[in-house]
């Protein structure tokens, strides 16, 4: 018995060894990392907001007067033409005066002829002339006075445009002021955005804009800014960008709500993928391999694009950085760069066995 327990204790501190060694020799084998070039990639600076879509040309048109429609010349959502009657109110009795007034003016013209031939020979006055020029011009002008009043009753586009839905119907009383139809030139979108004023330097006329839709996710709008406000708002200290979108599709509708990004500046700069930039504190790092040992180096990072991390000092186009398995080196640490194509920390077979091999209990017993 006391040969057995003897035994056993020598086989347990054989393997006890064995565990430490085999662990020693681990910590012994540099890290596997992967590697790759800076990069040069295009940065584009961007200016993110939302703005609202307007119709290019948009009016509502109201009644003039308060009378009776005679009749609407529109359906609901149809194209009118500039110029195209869009309603028609009742105009018997503004047609009765007109009547009237032209027969008045007809008679006042008639008399000034004779008084003129009267005068000729001598037998009127110039007073009586003059006064009946006035009477004449009195009667012209009820005539035209009376020809208004009637072309008030006739509602017209004032451009080309899509109506509104129609919420009105011939027959209707409707008073002066009354909303009849609302046409819009949706051919194109004005959209307003507000921008501060710490960044109004970086925007100007002509430059181009993207705008997303909610409706249309997968499809930006292009368009350019057209003009820019030159009155801040005194309360969020911004200011109103107009800029114009091409909508020959009539996708966009007036009162959209649209995200929208500004390319105020674009440039190429060194570029590393963000996986390989590490952060302590305010100050960033990168990993280059010197004589097969990391060294940290310190970087100015710049914008952030694509999952790369702009480059703006530190290190240049070229040079090799760790990109995968930053986090189990430190700076002066031996590593061993894993080919092209292989993810950071996976062995390569033949090497690991070897280093396993050389620091096993069985490899030396085998010796």
């Amino acid at each position: 018995m006391r040969l057995i327990l003897t035994l056993a204790a020598a086989a347990y501190l054989l393997s006890a060894c064995g565990k430490s060694d085999s662990a020693e020799a681990q910590r012994r084998v540099p890290p596997l990392v992967k590697l790759a070039p800076v990069q040069s990639v295009r940065f584009v600076e961007r200016i993110d907001a939302v703005g609202t879509a307007r119709a290019n040309e948009q009016v509502t048109l109201t009644a003039p007067v308060t009378d009776r429609i005679l009749r609407l010349n529109f359906d609901d959502g149809a194209y009118v033409a500039r110029g195209q009657v869009i309603a028609v109110l009742a105009q018997g009795q503004e047609a009765a005066q007109l009547a009237q007034a032209q027969a008045r003016a007809r008679e006042a013209q008639q008399q000034l002829d004779r008084l003129e031939a009267l005068k000729s020979r001598g037998f009127a006055t110039r007073s009586a002339v003059d006064a009946q020029v006035a009477l004449a011009g009195q009667a012209a002008g009820q005539a035209a006075e009376a020809r208004a009043s009637i072309g008030d009753r006739v509602v017209r586009a004032p451009f080309g445009g899509w109506v509104s839905l129609r919420n009105i119907s011939a027959g209707a009383v409707v008073g002066a002021g009354a909303e009849i139809a609302t046409v819009s030139d949706i051919s194109r979108i004005k959209l307003d955005f507000s921008v501060p004023e710490t960044l109004l330097s970086r925007v100007q006329p002509g430059q181009p804009i993207e705008g997303v839709a909610a409706a249309y996710p997968d499809q930006p709008f292009r368009g350019t800014i057209a003009t820019i406000d030159p009155v801040l708002n005194p309360q969020s200290r911004a200011a109103t960008v107009r800029a114009v979108l091409a909508n020959g599709d009539r996708r966009l509708k007036p009162g959209m709500l649209l995200t929208v990004a500004v390319e105020s500046a674009a440039r190429t700069a060194p570029a590393v993928p963000e996986l390989a930039v590490v952060g302590e504190g305010e100050q960033t790092f990168v990993f280059v391999i010197e004589n097969g040992k990391a060294k940290r180096v310190k970087v100015i990072t710049g914008l952030r694009q694509n999952g790369m991390v702009e480059i703006r000092q530190g290190i240049a186009a070229g040079q090799r950085v760790v990109t995968e398995g930053v986090v189990k080196i430190a700076d002066g640490q031996a590593v061993r760069p894993g080919p092209a194509g292989r993810g950071a920390g996976t062995p390569a077979p033949e090497s690991e066995a070897r280093a396993r091999g050389k620091g096993s209990p069985a490899g030396k017993s085998g010796g």
